[in-house]
């Protein structure tokens, strides 16, 4: 996820989908981008839980908002931890990178925040920035750095810029640690695949997910990079950054969604069916009627 929130929006209010994107299908017939609001500073890490609500982060005005499968949009969260990449659990706790002081947060039902990491090797994280959670509830997390305005430290602590799992049971270990700097990241229950960007160096990787949570055969995906991603029910992956890219699960670049932003931060599928896509692109948040539902 991306990273810094001073952007300059520069493009035109005119956009459509790209005919790439008709033809292949995925996005329903008629369906328009459709812009829910455009209120905040930078939008990040949208959440899906089980009901089909969508919450989302503005972390320069640190709040959690959420948006109902019905269309309501309300303020969740206030004094958030400048979470940025936020994922559910499987018992409907909301785990958020809280990167306000370098943390992993689990917020229960009564928005009660409990700190699960803040260093590594006894030297504060670099910032966690997207999290994914696999079927036994260990959590994936991606660690780069990006120097925040509010941070009181202004130096990297760690040797690297990892991606760390987190098992069940609490212990930590890393994951992957060839990257110049990591970003989105989401797996593939069914295929027991992960993918991982590599922003730094414009490349998605794929793995095989192994029992203790390690990866394992590393593959390069696409030559793009990203700063969220998420996937459908056909494996397909979307990328963020310059709108939205979709990848087959061959690395086959197969559709482009035009976003009237200059830069989609992250993406997630809600709604009541999983088929709404919902999507974080600066100071703006759109939704986009698909025909396909969203892949855990």
């Amino acid at each position: 996820m991306k990273i810094t929130y001073l952007l300059t929006v520069m493009l035109c209010s005119v956009f459509s989908l790209s005919t790439v994107a008709q033809d292949f299908g995925l996005v329903a017939d008629d369906a328009e981008l459709h812009l829910v609001s455009d209120q905040f500073t930078f939008t990040e890490g949208p959440a899906v839980n089980r009901k089909g609500d969508v919450f989302f982060t503005d972390q320069p005005n640190n709040k959690i908002w959420k948006y109902s499968k019905k269309g309501k949009l309300s303020v969740y969260m206030e004094e958030a931890g400048r979470s940025n990449g936020l994922f559910f659990d499987a018992k409907g706790n909301l785990l958020a990178c809280a990167d306000g002081d370098n943390e992993l947060w689990r917020i229960d039902k009564k928005k009660r925040a409990e700190v699960l990491t803040k260093n590594w090797d006894n030297k504060r994280l670099n910032g966690p920035n997207d999290l994914w959670v696999d079927t036994k509830g260990g959590i994936y997390y991606s660690d780069p750095f990006y120097k925040r305005p509010y941070w009181t430290h202004t130096e990297i602590e760690q040797e690297s810029r990892r991606v760390f799992y987190r098992n069940p049971e609490g212990q930590i270990k890393i994951v992957e640690d060839e990257f110049k700097q990591p970003n989105g990241l989401i797996g593939n229950t069914e295929s027991n695949k992960l993918y991982l960007t590599d922003i730094g160096n414009k490349q998605t990787y794929v793995y095989d997910m192994q029992p203790d949570g390690s990866l394992g055969n590393k593959t390069l995906f696409c030559e793009q990079g990203s700063d969220g991603m998420t996937i459908d029910e056909l494996g397909n992956i979307y990328l963020t950054g310059k709108g939205v890219n979709v990848f087959n699960p061959k690395g086959e670049l197969i559709q482009h969604i035009d976003i009237p932003e200059n830069w989609t931060a992250n993406i997630t599928f809600g709604g009541k069916d999983r088929k709404t896509l919902f999507i974080t692109a600066s100071k703006s948040v759109y939704t986009l009627q698909m025909n396909v539902k969203g892949g855990r």
